[in-house]
């Protein structure tokens, strides 16, 4: 007999509904549900561990987002033909769930938590992304794992001045706004995007659209969670304190700690040695019979830390380093800093360093998509690094980890918007940023050194982009607040918001946002908006002392492009049989030609480092599919001969007969010792029959005519 299930509906502003389903699948776990949107279903499940391990101050909270190949009626490529690792698009969507979920756990809650969506069944024009923290938050909803939810996710996008959430695939294309925006049914908790240099009120219109929406999925939940009857979340004990050491380490070190902060150090190194000096001193304090515990001290440490920075940021005004709180680190910066790379720039804003580069490649070097919901090919990539030496840790080299999967993506969002369109630019593009130093906000050097590694190797983007990261601190009881500019890494650990914002000069192209407080007004909202587009701007500045523009031609060694139109009928020809005629070109001037259909006609891309070999290959290939024109001459060679004439190839691939009353005025009985194959001879093209296309040359029409006398006498 099958399971009774409750399943509850959302009405989407335009109609479609949304369905969560539970007590159907998956119910050994502590919680699940199955979302639905079209033919898209998310099954997502989540399971505690009853008892926290020892010694474990955090949340073990993982979350992974996979999609089923079955889904979508596919089977997995490569040898083993099913789903492995996440790849780089199932890591995004499952940070997003993450970002959104995490902050909502009670602070002392250290049990093992695993978070598990699964796209089941997939619909072509349905993106799951806008469902999974959705399914996600039923799953906690119907559990009863203690969670400060729900929250929902949804899509907000605008197309041709219409807002629309969880827009259809094929709409969010054409949009000019495309948000991911999570929340509860009060706050705001996380946002990321990508926008078409929109302006900051639009950005915040589409806020409020996306939470108006997220809103009603939440009552949703709520109701749900009533019926099922999970609304008692159990009951746990993960932290032990002290309150005796709790009271004597604030007592006696707030003072020390506040004192350090309130020296504002610039360099991150000598504040930190400064600050665990404190610590180490106490705990040689306590002598070595002392029992006391290490993870205590630890924590009760950083709280002390944490709160003394903070009160001096909102009591005083005074930042760590000694800034304004809308002021930006010193900024230098350098192109053509590496002599080989098609493109190069350093970018250094305080002790946040990138040193980018950017290659240009064919399309032979195009990205290969095999993914379960999207198969196709990507040209514009780049990649994010963060090595351990970045802030002075020993750390082993094991390929990117999500934090550097999420920050290449947001780079990656905030360029594309000012690249040319892929019917504008042949190459495939590589930005790859690797951060040599860090202290906050390597995600946004790694925007402004991509811009200016573009601009150095010739791309031309139709605008510079830079990014910076905003801050926040505030006290809800008695509402002061300072927003922070440029925030360092430590301004990022002890802060309430993490505000990522990459723009030109024209307006927004991404955005990424983390909340970790309850509530953030419209008005501090929009506040941070207006200071980030300063610091933004200022940026630029920055960045155009250095190169404002694209380069007029690329580097020597860089490749060198050019596109020939032909028509269907024609690449035949240029390939030739088996491929015979194009590896011949290629083989003969080094160059690499690439030849495709596209919108009823073919395009012949020709890639060379040196512009004498690229010449030498489209004179080659425009001479294949040059159109013959009546009247002109021609230099050809004999192909074969016949009794009644010979064929001539007077131009690559084309070949015409030389009837045996056109090859001199002279009659000629036979064509025995007339002409020889192989030979060369000048012909003129007469005519091309319309039927067939075939082509008439002649050779006496390019002799003199002889007198009538002569003439008459010689026949």
């Amino acid at each position: 007999m099958i399971p009774k299930s409750i399943i509850k509906t959302i009405q989407l502003p335009d109609g479609r509904e949304i369905t969560i389903e539970t007590g159907r699948l998956a119910k050994q776990a502590d919680g699940s549900a199955v979302v639905r949107l079209g033919d898209t279903m998310l099954l997502a499940t989540v399971v505690s561990s009853k008892e926290a391990k020892e010694g474990v101050d955090f949340l073990p909270l993982s979350v992974d987002y996979q999609e089923k190949f079955a889904a979508a009626g596919k089977i997995p490529g490569g040898f083993l033909k099913r789903e492995g690792r996440l790849s780089d698009h199932e890591v995004l969507i499952s940070r997003l769930v993450d970002r959104a979920l995490r902050p909502l756990f009670p602070d002392d809650y250290h049990a093992d938590t695993q978070v598990m969506i699964q796209l089941i069944s997939s619909d072509d024009d349905v993106s799951p992304d806008a469902l999974a923290a959705l399914a996600a938050s039923s799953a906690l909803a119907v559990s009863d794992i203690p969670f400060g939810g729900p929250i929902s996710e949804v899509r907000v996008s605008r197309r041709e001045g219409e807002w629309k959430i969880n827009a259809p695939i094929s709409e969010i294309e054409e949009s000019d706004i495309s948000l991911i925006v999570a929340a509860t049914k009060d706050n705001i908790m996380m946002v990321e995007g990508e926008m078409k240099e929109v302006q900051e009120d639009e950005m915040l219109e589409a806020l409020k659209v996306a939470h108006d929406a997220i809103r009603t999925q939440c009552e949703i939940q709520l109701e749900l969670e009533k019926e099922v009857g999970s609304s008692e979340k159990r009951l746990y004990s993960h932290e032990e304190h002290d309150e005796g050491l709790k009271d004597k380490m604030h007592q006696e070190l707030y003072p020390k700690v506040y004192a350090i902060a309130k020296q504002q150090h610039a360099n991150k190194d000598v504040r930190s040695d400064m600050f665990r000096s404190i610590k180490d001193e106490f705990i040689d304090s306590l002598g070595e019979e002392s029992e006391f515990d290490e993870v205590l001290i630890g924590m009760y440490f950083k709280d002390i830390q944490k709160e003394a920075c903070r009160n001096l940021m909102l009591d005083e005004g005074l930042r760590l380093d000694g800034r304004k709180f809308d002021e930006v680190r010193p900024i230098w910066s350098q192109v053509d800093y590496l002599p080989s790379a098609h493109g190069s720039a350093v970018f250094t804003r305080g002790e946040t360093q990138s040193l980018t580069t950017c290659t240009l490649g064919t399309k032979l070097d195009e990205q290969m998509i095999d993914g379960a919901v999207y198969s196709g090919t990507n040209k514009f990539l780049l990649h994010y690094n963060f090595p351990g030496f970045s802030t002075g840790e020993v750390r082993p080299n094991r390929g990117p980890g999500r934090r550097e999967v999420g920050h290449g993506n947001l780079a990656l969002r905030a360029l594309k918007q000012v690249v040319p369109a892929d019917e504008n630019n042949p190459y495939t593009i590589r930005i790859v940023s690797d951060i040599l130093e860090s202290n906050g906000s390597s995600s946004m050097a790694t925007v402004c050194a991509g811009a200016m590694a573009m601009m150095d190797a010739g791309v031309p983007i139709s605008n510079p982009v830079s990014g910076i990261a905003m801050g926040m601190v505030s006290d809800p009881e008695t509402g002061k607040y300072r927003i922070l500019s440029d925030i360092l890494g430590d301004e990022d650990h002890l802060g309430d918001m993490d505000f990522k914002v990459t723009g030109t000069q024209n307006g927004i192209t991404a955005c990424q946002m983390d909340i970790k407080i309850d509530g953030l007004s419209h008005e501090i909202l929009k506040e941070a908006l207006e200071q980030s587009k300063r610091g933004r701007l200022h940026i630029l500045e920055e960045m155009n002392k250095t190169i404002s523009a694209p380069r007029e031609d690329y580097k020597e060694h860089a490749p060198r492009f050019e596109t020939i139109k032909i028509g269907l009928d024609q690449i035949g020809a240029v390939i030739g049989p088996g491929g015979k005629i194009i590896q011949e070109i290629q083989k003969e001037s080094g160059a690499t030609i690439i030849v495709e259909e596209k919108d009823n006609h073919g395009l012949v891309n020709i890639f060379a480092n040196d512009k004498d070999k690229m010449k030498m290959a489209a004179d080659r290939v425009k001479a294949i599919v040059a159109l013959p024109e009546v009247g002109e001459t021609y230099t050809g060679t004999v192909k074969s001969i016949m009794p009644f004439g010979a064929f001539i190839e007077f131009m690559p691939g084309k070949e015409g007969l030389l009837h045996i009353s056109e090859i001199k005025w002279e009659r000629v009985e036979n064509m025995d010792g007339v002409l020889e194959i192989g030979e060369e001879i000048q012909v003129k093209l007469l005519d091309v029959d319309k039927k067939t296309g075939k082509f008439k040359l002649s050779r006496k029409a390019l002799l003199p005519r002889p007198p009538r006398k002569e003439r008459q006498n010689k026949e």
